[in-house]
């Protein structure tokens, strides 16, 4: 069980070696009450509260605390203080950095995470004839672009960062143009934007990229990795930069609950706020992504690996066998 915190002014303690969480809802205080036994993590947004105990019986029990920006982008979280695994994978990845055995991740990060989009592009294809043939013709584009990534050549990543980056962002607006074609005219969008998002698309999926941020990086850190140091992202200040550059195979997650979302009319403008030139995720519209990406990434399955496993525990299959190959471990 996942608690998700993201009502203004609640707090979060300990009661009875129980987590109570405390908040007031259409002018009533409510108090509930959850087990630890129960909570694999705590996911909190600004203007929530949390005791310093209620920190220790987490970390006690294991369980990861995020903090989380309006817009979902996690800002900290709260780890056990003991490092689980040796310095030596950490090196290694230092190392790698480097040399071509950076280069040759994030290659094959970038050019899986493009052959996930053709796979979701594909499924969509397959329930609209109308469009299939456009569809194909855009999958053809991004296929080109894919091969010239895989075969770029360089002894390390500033041998092909800038060609990287642009055969990356062309096939990225290809991609997002034809997600936003297959929507509703009034939810369709012009290419990809940030803080804050443009539109209410936008505005979801900066939301959910956020939390797949935060899987991502503690999948990183169970196996060992360093989540600032990155291959492609590397050179930025204080960013996780390993975590921007293996989030790339599974960003179509959270495009693929996004998109069907609003493809199922499920999303209405009561679940986003106009703010300063931009949208925001309000409560309601936050609870209901949630609800749909925890489920995605936790519990639906799928085969990998010859095994039916949730999107989650591939991932974290994923870091162990990225950890295991960089010191050589098989």
């Amino acid at each position: 069980m996942q608690l998700i915190i993201n009502t203004y002014g609640t707090y979060v303690h300990v009661k009875d070696d129980l987590f109570e969480v405390s908040l007031t809802k259409d002018g009533e205080k409510q108090k509930h009450h959850f087990a630890s036994q129960k909570v694999t993590s705590i996911l909190m947004s600004k203007g929530a509260a949390l005791s310093t105990d209620a920190i220790i019986l987490a970390m006690k029990n294991n369980i990861d605390i995020i903090v989380f920006e309006y817009d979902g982008m996690p800002i900290g979280r709260f780890w056990h203080s003991k490092p689980g695994s040796t310095s030596k994978i950490r090196k290694q990845q230092l190392d790698a950095s480097l040399n071509e055995i950076g280069v040759h991740w994030t290659k094959s990060w970038l050019t899986k995470k493009i052959e996930n989009q053709i796979e979701f592009l594909k499924r969509l294809k397959s329930h609209r004839l109308t469009s299939a043939e456009q569809i194909q013709e855009k999958i053809e584009i991004i296929k080109g672009i894919s091969l010239k990534i895989n075969g770029l050549k360089g002894s390390k990543i500033e041998d092909i960062d800038s060609t990287l980056r642009g055969l990356e962002g062309t096939s990225g607006r290809v991609y997002f143009r034809v997600l936003s074609s297959l929507l509703a005219e009034r939810y369709q969008f012009e290419g990809r934007s940030f803080r804050p998002a443009a539109d209410p698309f936008n505005a979801f999926l900066n939301y959910a990229y956020g939390v797949l941020y935060s899987r991502v990086e503690k999948v990183l850190v169970i196996a060992g990795l360093d989540p600032y140091v990155g291959f492609m992202h590397r050179d930025d200040y204080n960013m996780k930069s390993m975590v921007f550059d293996f989030i790339e195979p599974y960003r179509t997650y959270a495009e693929e609950v996004v998109f069907k979302l609003f493809s199922a009319k499920k999303i209405n403008d009561s679940h986003t706020s106009k703010i300063t030139n931009g949208y925001s995720l309000n409560a309601e519209g936050k609870n209901l992504l949630m609800q749909s990406l925890l489920s995605f990434l936790e519990e639906d399955t799928i085969r990998y690996n010859g095994r039916n496993q949730t999107r989650v525990n591939a991932m974290q299959m994923d870091a162990h066998q990225f950890a295991n190959q960089l010191i050589k471990k098989t």
